[in-house]
């Protein structure tokens, strides 16, 4: 119970194959979160608290989206980075030489959880928000 061992939770693509799937659905993923703030704005839901937030919560996932279809771009489409582990906390991020800076940016980029959290807290708000809103049904009103 109190021995660690590596978790290995992150998923690889089997072949390029794989990548290029994954991609798609964060394309698609992208155009359903840019479809669903068009709707809201276009219904005016915009106004209300909890669709504020659930629109937010859009924005994020999309810009979440775009971080990481460049990360699988960079590191699993044209090979523009390779990431060797040195074990325990310590990681290398290999690139062409005069190419330093795109280690850094990398870096940043694999950082995708400061977009994706955020994403999921304000879906939580909206959605809390809006059963906050929800007044309960009275028993015996014969609504079902």
């Amino acid at each position: 119970m109190f021995s660690s061992s590596p978790s290995l939770a992150t998923q690889g693509h089997a072949g390029i194959e794989g990548v290029w799937v994954h991609q798609f659905a964060h394309l698609f993923f992208i155009f359903s979160m840019l479809l669903l703030i068009y709707w809201l704005r276009r219904a005016g839901l915009v106004k209300e608290p909890g669709w504020r937030s659930i629109q937010y919560a859009a924005l994020f996932f999309i810009l979440w989206n775009v971080d990481t279809i460049l990360v699988h771009f960079l590191d699993e489409q044209i090979m523009a980075v390779k990431v060797q582990n040195l074990g325990g906390w310590q990681i290398h991020v290999a690139v062409e030489e005069g190419r330093e800076w795109l280690a850094a940016f990398y870096y940043l980029a694999k950082l995708d959880h400061l977009l994706c959290v955020p994403a999921m807290v304000f879906l939580m708000l909206g959605l809390r928000h809006m059963l906050n809103q929800v007044r309960p049904v009275e028993s015996g009103s014969g609504v079902r």
